[in-house]
């Protein structure tokens, strides 16, 4: 359409069986998990997973790509974890948009657990990292995993509450951006971010990995895909560059609240 270039929604509810090794790309806690159910090596995992993930790229470089996936996975009564998070990923720094978008999820986090903010930013920033090209993917958000601590009950409603805050942080920014104007070299450099993007989740993404082994439909595990990418032979951006600004955070992540 006129605002995105590509955006899909993925709704995954499941009930069935998977490999160990499967279980192993979806929490790095899978031994622990087995050891719980006394599952001897090579026999089956049962699981349950209700999964909602969403991946939207604007057709404006000034507008940033925005992820988000909340779900909850079990494996018996005992053995279940809330995870997920929403994270962003701009072509071009925006400092009140940063501020916007780590503000506010920091006031909702803030709500449930002080010290949930700081810890799920820092996974985000350790986990959304491409590591042959030593840079994170965007510029964070929260990311967690594993997150069994309390009641399920709250949990949910933690879940929920982070989810509904994605409009709120999200459409205000478009709304910003959306009719920029920009040149062909902007363009350019937002879909060599975008090559980034595609780098990250073929390689490195948790949900990607376990989508392939747990034999997922692929369609809708490469949903997060972009339309467009580029890459080009050792690019380098500009110095005192608007795309060079940009690229030092994603090399040194920052904070923004």
């Amino acid at each position: 359409g006129k605002v995105w270039e590509k955006a899909g929604v993925n709704l995954s509810v499941i009930r069935g069986e998977m490999p160990q090794t499967a279980l192993s790309a979806a929490t790095e806690k899978a031994p622990i998990y087995l050891k719980n159910m006394g599952l001897p090596a090579g026999q089956p995992v049962p699981f349950f997973v209700a999964s909602l993930s969403c991946v939207m790229h604007p057709r404006n470089p000034f507008c940033p790509t925005m992820h988000f996936n909340y779900r909850y996975f079990e494996l018996d009564k005992d053995n279940w974890w809330f995870a997920g998070g929403t994270d962003i990923t701009p072509a071009y720094f925006d400092a009140e948009d940063m501020k916007l978008f780590h503000g506010t999820y920091k006031q909702v986090l803030d709500k449930y657990d002080p010290t949930f903010y700081p810890t799920f930013k820092k996974n985000a920033d350790e986990y959304f990292v491409i590591k042959h090209r030593g840079e994170t993917r965007g510029l964070g958000g929260i990311f967690f995993d594993d997150l069994n601590d309390r009641d399920q009950d709250t949990l949910y409603k933690f879940q929920e509450e982070c989810l509904a805050t994605v409009t709120q942080v999200y459409v205000p920014i478009v709304e910003k951006h959306k009719d920029d104007a920009f040149t062909e070299e902007q363009k350019e450099w937002q879909l060599i971010r975008r090559g980034r993007y595609a780098e990250f989740n073929l390689v490195y993404d948790r949900g990607t990995i376990f989508g392939l082994k747990a034999g997922g439909r692929i369609e809708s595990i490469l949903m997060t895909l972009p339309e467009t990418a580029r890459w080009e032979y050792n690019h380098q951006p500009k110095p005192g560059s608007p795309e060079e600004t940009i690229t030092k955070l994603f090399r040194t992540p920052g904070e923004y609240v």
